[in-house]
């Protein structure tokens, strides 16, 4: 058995179904956990107050990764896109400040190395980003039925129509960093 030391990303952009199974098809990641992170109200929130809009939570996945197999650099790449970071707080149809452009670092490389990436990829974006880049505070998993919700609705209309045209976009600009069996 190999001694890996694994890292994480944390980063919200939209509905945090889609960028689960976005990197669920990526190289180098162990697991991926929908959350919600960032808000300003005690306790743990629940998808119902999170989509209220009132709790100040994004939603988020946390992926935790070998960065021998893929670099943090690249994770981001991918996450930059996977979604259009140039539009405030709205992603599609879903639109307040819980489907906000965010980059959550947990340490301080990592903020670095997110600032970096952002100002690279506006070259790529006619509009502004505004993906925000934030210190983690703390990690709340989502709930069950929110976890590996792609793999388990394959046929819901969200699924066919939002997640699957991400997925061919994945596919298109980042085939070298993809498994070669997805799940």
């Amino acid at each position: 058995m190999t001694n890996k030391k694994l890292k994480q990303l944390t980063v919200g952009c939209g509905c945090f179904w889609c960028i689960e199974a976005v990197y669920n098809q990526v190289k180098g990641i162990e697991k991926v956990v929908s959350g919600y992170t960032g808000g300003t109200v005690p306790g743990k929130p629940t998808y119902r107050e999170i989509c209220s809009g009132l709790t100040g939570h994004a939603e988020v996945v946390q992926v935790t990764y070998d960065p021998n197999i893929i670099s943090y650099e690249d994770l981001l790449v991918i996450f930059m896109t996977s979604h259009d970071p140039t539009t405030l707080n709205r992603q599609g149809a879903d639109v307040g400040t819980q489907y906000r452009s965010v980059i959550y670092y947990h340490d301080e490389k990592q903020k670095e190395i997110a600032e970096v990436v952002v100002k690279e990829m506006t070259q790529y974006y006619e509009n502004p980003i505004v993906t925000e880049i934030s210190e983690l505070g703390e990690f709340f998993e989502a709930e069950p039925e929110h976890q590996d919700f792609y793999n388990s609705n394959k046929r819901q209309g969200y699924c066919t129509f939002v997640i699957e045209p991400k997925l061919a976009k994945l596919r298109k600009l980042h085939a070298d960093k993809l498994k070669t069996h997805v799940a």
